[in-house]
């Protein structure tokens, strides 16, 4: 189900709560919903308000930080693909193998994460297995290199450890999406705001001000949900992580 789904359907279940409520309000005995009665229900609308605006505030945070992270990754590779390809400059003329398999590897990586529109789940597992093929590729082209100076020796040096930090920076990206946000926790959450609108309509008069104000209120709920699910989903909801980083060192590469 896509996020926007997801949101909408929360946005029908915190109104059609908060109706309900409204409609109680009305049909029950007034002692329900007057005096003592009221001010439990408004004691208890109070504790609900706390919990939801503090994990939803949690989770906003978690969703954030996990498109955030993934920004940083990002510029972190892109910075480590630039290091590997300086290494094999250093070296010489023998090394243009390597840094071409470099970059092809970098624009198919580039394709593959922004142009198949897979899932972040999806993307997250075929990133750690291309990881792991163009790690062996990698090593195979740059074991095959013969260093006979003392500068490409050290040029050979840096380029293998530049070449583990990209593998380790690659799968480092897929580990940060396995279970960004935790869905029970967000559904448990849902749940206190249909009780706490719910308990909103308990305490109003039904009014056409009434009905609006639970309309915002459901709405603003929704787009809560529909950012956490989106944030923590960066390469295949409506906020993505922009790959210019890795175009600007791509761009750059084999020039130097």
């Amino acid at each position: 189900m896509s996020s926007e789904w997801f949101a909408f359907l929360v946005a029908v279940a915190v109104f059609a709560a908060g109706l309900i409520g409204l409609l109680l309000q009305r049909v029950l005995p007034e002692q329900h919903t007057t005096g003592g009665s009221r001010d439990l229900i408004a004691a208890v609308v109070g504790l609900l308000t706390l919990l939801c605006a503090v994990v939803t505030g949690l989770l906003i945070w978690t969703a954030y930080g996990v498109y955030s992270g993934q920004n940083t990754q990002i510029q972190s590779l892109a910075a480590k693909v630039m290091q590997l390809d300086l290494a094999l400059s250093d070296y010489g003329p023998e090394a243009n193998p390597a840094r071409a398999q470099l970059r092809d590897a970098l624009a198919k990586t580039i394709d593959q994460v922004w142009g198949a529109n897979e899932s972040d789940s999806n993307f997250a597992a075929n990133t750690f297995a291309s990881a792991l093929q163009n790690l062996r590729e990698r090593e195979k082209v740059l074991r095959d290199l013969h260093p006979s100076t003392d500068e490409q020796k050290q040029a050979l040096t840096a380029a293998l450890s530049a070449s583990d930090a990209l593998s380790q920076a690659r799968m480092q990206m897929s580990f940060g999406l396995s279970a960004p946000v935790s869905y029970p926790l967000l559904l448990v959450v849902i749940g206190w705001v249909v009780a706490l609108f719910w308990g909103f309509g308990l305490t109003a008069r039904a009014t056409f001000t009434s009905v609006i104000a639970l309309g915002i209120g459901a709405v603003a709920v929704a787009s809560a949900v529909m950012l956490i699910l989106e944030l923590s989903t960066p390469y295949s909801g409506q906020f993505r992580a922009s790959p210019e980083p890795l175009e600007q060192a791509l761009a750059v590469m084999g020039k130097e």
